[in-house]
């Protein structure tokens, strides 16, 4: 039984309060603060919540000083190598890696769920040809409540269970119809003699006129970026899910939220950053004169696609999907194309020169699946809406998960109030 506790004693009034501490699996410490309002009258003052666990999670766990990112405990290394993205779905989900028959039931159910209801196929019409399709993606998944209502009791397990198995298996579908609603393409149904990625793959890219062949460097590429994006801790867009899911509401409309918040720049815009930079830069000549206005501090250009605000060293997943990165560019022959030539080059010297490798700025994920999207012929603005795809597990089994807490309460952040002082009405003829 852990008996450590934190004491804190309030100066001006002498009052003190003891704090139990949590210690959890792995990662620092936390103080259990609950008791401070009772005890003297105060609340804790934590923008952006950078110092605050905001709940108990057996999901994902990081350190970013040691690069270390785990799903359920097994490190994301040995997942990407050895594994596949629906059976990481069913590990985040259920908690375990599944035998054959689960794994094989787990398949069945994905693609039965995989198609979607037509009545929702006509809301793209609804939007303009060149609308974003992250808003098409927050429209058609908000509106999955008035088309399975069937799975809406979220007291009830396996409608829960339901609800997360449908937004998984429908989410490259929707994700496909943006790509090809904006192209003007008929939509394409998903095909259950194809794998999750190539069934995805197909979706967005075959036409009725002709076969299309699957890259398979293509497909293993693109089933690492959605590996290594399932789940990420508490991030914004995780917890806006849980945020949302706490107020009861269903997992479509927590879900929507959460692509809300994704879409974002500052959340799930980074790999879109990466390719407007390598735009910008445009002839790798060019690079040098780039590269010292990053290094100038009175300029304001910034490097994306470099460093990362939670792994204080490598990112883990970045050497995991580097090498297919390579392999991708050499086997469509783009490596001499002038924004991927750059590419490389930034990569040559972000691992090179000193000023980088003191700053600890390398090559990150977001570096990396940018540069594998724009390869695939995948659009900027569809960037995203990949992102999307490849968190929604994530997004799921974070809302199954807070839903089995015992005590779950509605999420009430406080505030500092610093507007001003009580004051009386004044009728406007007297203002």
């Amino acid at each position: 039984m852990n008996n450590h506790t934190v004491t804190i004693t309030d100066n001006l009034t002498g009052k003190s309060v003891v704090c139990p501490v949590k210690t959890g699996t792995h990662g620092p410490s936390v103080i259990d603060c609950q008791a401070l309002p009772k005890e003297l009258g105060m609340f804790t003052f934590d923008p952006a919540f950078m110092t605050t666990a905001s709940c108990e999670s057996a999901i994902t766990f990081i350190d970013g000083d040691k690069g270390i990112l785990l799903y359920r405990g097994y490190p994301i290394e040995q997942l990407a190598e050895r594994s596949n993205y629906l059976e990481v779905c069913y590990l985040l989900l259920y908690g375990e890696l599944p035998n054959p028959p689960q794994m094989a039931e787990f398949i069945k159910e994905i693609n039965r769920y995989s198609l979607l209801h037509e009545g929702l196929l006509k809301f793209y019409q609804g939007f303009r040809h060149d609308a974003h399709p992250m808003a098409m993606l927050v429209g058609v998944v908000g509106a999955f409540s008035g088309y399975y209502h069937d799975a809406l009791d979220i007291r009830n397990p396996e409608h829960r269970n339901r609800s997360a198995l449908r937004l998984i298996a429908k989410m490259p579908n929707i994700a496909a119809n943006c790509l090809r609603y904006i192209k003007g393409r008929p939509f394409a149904y998903p095909r259950n003699d194809l794998g999750y990625v190539e069934n995805f793959m197909n979706m967005m890219f075959a036409i009725p006129s002709e076969p299309y062949e699957i890259n398979q460097t293509a497909v293993k590429a693109l089933e690492l970026i959605l590996i290594l994006h399932a789940d990420h801790e508490q991030n914004a867009s995780t917890s806006t899910v849980r945020l949302a899911g706490s107020s009861l509401a269903h997992p479509f409309a927590s879900v929507a939220a959460g692509i809300a918040t994704l879409w974002g720049p500052a959340h799930g815009g980074a790999n879109e950053a990466v390719i407007r930079m390598l735009q910008d830069i445009g002839d790798p000549k060019n690079i040098p004169e780039y590269i010292k206005r990053v290094k100038n501090k009175e300029s304001s250009v910034r490097l994306m696609g470099f460093g990362h605000r939670v792994y204080k060293n490598y990112d883990p997943r970045a050497k995991i999907i580097r090498n297919v990165c390579h392999q991708l560019l050499a086997e469509l022959n783009a490596e001499h194309l002038p924004m991927f030539e750059s590419a490389m080059e930034m990569e040559r010297i972000a691992l090179e020169d000193e000023y980088f490798i003191e700053r600890k700025l390398y090559p990150n994920v977001d570096f990396y699946s940018g540069i594998i999207l724009s390869a695939m012929g995948i659009p900027l603005n569809m960037f995203t809406a990949m992102f999307a795809v490849a968190r929604t597990v994530g997004w799921v089994s974070q809302w199954t998960e807070m839903m089995y807490e015992p005590n779950l309460r509605i999420g009430r952040p406080r505030q500092l109030y610093v507007g001003a002082t009580q004051r009386d009405f004044v009728p406007m003829e007297k203002r």
